[in-house]
């Protein structure tokens, strides 16, 4: 089954009277279970298909199929709530209430979710993927107070707690130092590995070499893709990330 299909997808932006065309025509599917970065040069629209196919910014042309749902036709408030119940987001920034705990901060979209009423359930679910990723003992401190990768790690938590059926990444490592992105992309993989659909944005040939597959984009177009297979082993990661700068040669990187 398919978590998203994009079909003749198109972003126009108007600034001063001048047509911007972010996206053009832009058509992939993304299966449940996969984990694909998108990769581009600066400028390229990565973040602007993450944000559109997420319905964080509205569609100019096309379509956008979110596990059988036709998005692009629902209403603000419609899709406000699909993104609360059933997305979760990572961003490079990491946008956590630094008047909250860092506990607090995880438990807040859910709160306000579907499932908003069982709090017991809710903090349970908390407290368990705060020991998943190691965090526990971070719990009731301030967001200035922990280090880049500890923060990221609560956003991870913050994205699961409403259980998404999809996770929408950009640039999640973009922030950290060499060791915390290691530390975050393993996170991911064992969050994918466990079922869960993830579409990142990253210019970090390290982190998308962990990825299913790649595709890459320039002048607002897929210009190509590359197939990787599931990131098991570590012995294999050498081998993964030679064949992603070779492709990515190919592309002009």
């Amino acid at each position: 089954m398919s978590s998203l299909k994009v079909i003749d997808l198109c972003k126009t932006y108007i600034i001063n009277k001048i047509q911007n065309n972010v996206l053009r025509n832009v058509n992939f599917e993304i299966k449940e279970g996969e984990m694909v970065a998108i990769m581009g040069p600066s400028g390229s629209g990565k973040s602007t298909l993450l944000y559109t196919v997420s319905g964080m910014d509205t569609l100019t042309a096309g379509k956008i199929d979110y596990f059988g749902e036709e998005i692009s036709t629902l209403t603000a408030n419609e899709m406000s709530d699909l993104r609360l119940n059933e997305m979760g987001f990572i961003f490079q920034q990491m946008h956590m209430l630094k008047n909250l705990s860092i506990y607090d901060n995880i438990i807040l979209s859910a709160y306000h979710s579907k499932k908003g009423k069982d709090r017991k359930k809710i903090n349970n679910r908390a407290r368990e993927l705060m020991h998943k990723l190691g965090i526990s003992e971070i719990a009731e401190n301030d967001t200035n107070e922990v280090s880049g990768g500890q923060l990221q790690r609560a956003c991870i938590c913050r994205s699961l707690i409403n259980s998404p059926k999809m996770i929408f990444a950009d640039e999640p490592t973009g922030a950290l130092n060499q060791q915390n992105s290691k530390e975050v992309m393993k996170e991911l993989n064992r969050i994918n590995q466990e079922g869960t659909t993830i579409m990142l944005v990253t210019h970090d040939m390290k982190v998308a070499a962990k990825c299913d597959r790649i595709m890459y984009i320039e002048d607002g177009a897929i210009k190509g893709e590359i197939d990787l297979g599931k990131f098991t082993l570590e012995n294999s990661f050498k081998d993964r990330e030679r064949r992603v700068n070779n492709w990515l040669m190919e592309m002009g990187w």
